[in-house]
């Protein structure tokens, strides 16, 4: 079984959409752009390390881009079976569910970082990563802390991350040291994230997600504030913003999908911090990151792969050389010409329409057949024609 995992904050590149230009996913650029409110693009693009480095900017822009390799994974068939994603990175999960809709979470990611940003203003505070070190221990050494200092992140084992005030910060790593801990590392981010400094922004986040319509999820996704699946969309709004204010329980969360049935861990999006983490804390599992197109193309030669080992499960409805076309939009299908199975189809060719809009191959291959009807009325990212490449 396959499980979509997606980065949070901090994952972000200067850079990061170059390789996307011209793939049919960048259409979702403008689509965040106007629901946010803000030059997408230019972040994808131009923006450099520190502007990046903003709250704001960060969760934006590394949102977007998992949306991106999400929407373009997603045109080959690939399907999982769970869904999870570290701090930011679970609304990109509710997103892939269809929790939430595109529209929603830009939104609410939007006004998450910053409100984030605010609160990170108006309290000074930090983070540093503990390698070495039981949780445990790292809970007692905050304890043991005469000042403002918590856990924030469980990422792996030997890798816990707390936040809190500077001062008390830097006396919390001294006590871990003392316990035993290899060493504790600075993390340059501008704020305590999932620590009570951050209720400012959970109350003001509250607001936001009353005025968004959030759904039954199509498949589980794991919470981050208790590492379970949760079903009920009622659920969600209110874990949604104690996840500002509570540890990430990333490694548990690991477990808790890894018991669940999964095998591969799919990373979507920029960078390789949670395929790290899964190899590091997870046995016997197949871990891939993708990022650009090109490791789509490889992320389907590794999962071929993968799947030569034992029969296909739920998650696994994917052969290498297989790829679907997919509707850009929402609307009424309509064929532009009488295509049938056997037929040449090259990359750019137009094989209907959702309204006014062209529905275009990404791929060249030999069509096996239509997968929508005229008049039929589909979804975004709904497939509508299915194509063997070699």
């Amino acid at each position: 079984m396959i499980a979509f995992t997606f980065p949070g904050q901090g994952s972000q590149a200067p850079g990061m959409g170059e390789s996307w230009r011209e793939h049919p996913s960048w259409e979702l650029v403008s689509e965040a752009s106007d629901a946010s409110e803000r030059d997408v693009e230019h972040l994808l693009l131009h923006a450099d390390a520190d502007e990046l480095k903003e709250t704001r900017n960060s969760q934006l822009s590394t949102f977007v881009m998992s949306m991106i390799v999400l929407d373009a994974v997603e045109r080959t068939g690939v399907e999982p079976a769970f869904h999870s994603g570290h701090s930011l990175g679970e609304y990109s999960a509710l997103t892939a569910s269809g929790a939430l809709s595109f529209e929603d979470a830009i939104r609410l990611v939007t006004e998450r970082g910053n409100a984030m940003q605010a609160a990170a203003d108006a309290q000074e505070g930090t983070m540093s990563a503990v390698l070495g070190l039981d949780d445990d221990k790292v809970e007692l050494a905050c304890i043991r802390t005469d000042g403002d200092v918590w856990v924030a992140n469980y990422n792996a084992p030997g890798q816990v991350v707390i936040a809190g005030d500077p001062g008390a910060l830097e006396a919390a790593a001294a006590n871990a040291k003392e316990l035993g801990a290899k060493r504790v590392m600075p993390i340059k981010v501008g704020g305590a994230f999932h620590t009570p400094f951050m209720s400012p922004a959970r109350e003001r986040l509250r607001k936001a997600i009353v005025d968004v319509d959030i759904r039954r999820p199509n498949r589980p996704v794991f919470a981050n504030v208790d590492a379970l699946p949760h079903p009920d969309s009622d659920s969600w709004g209110s874990l949604m913003g104690a996840q500002l204010t509570s540890p990430v329980r990333w490694r548990q969360t690991l477990h808790a999908v890894h018991d669940a049935g999964a095998t591969v861990f799919l990373e979507l999006g920029p960078g390789t911090v949670l395929t790290g983490m899964a190899k590091r804390t997870l046995s016997g599992t197949t871990n891939i990151s993708v990022s650009t197109p090109a490791g789509v193309d490889t992320l389907l030669e590794q999962l071929a792969g993968a799947s030569e080992a034992g029969p296909a499960q739920d998650g696994e409805h994917l052969y290498a050389a297989e790829r679907l076309v997919v509707s850009p939009v929402t609307g009424v299908f309509t064929p532009t010409i009488d295509l049938g199975a056997g037929e040449n189809i090259e990359r750019g060719q137009v094989v209907g329409a959702v309204g006014d809009i062209d529905v275009r191959s990404p791929f060249e291959g030999t069509l096996q057949g239509m997968l929508a009807v005229s008049g039929e009325r589909v979804t975004t990212s709904q497939p509508i024609a299915w194509l063997r490449t070699a």
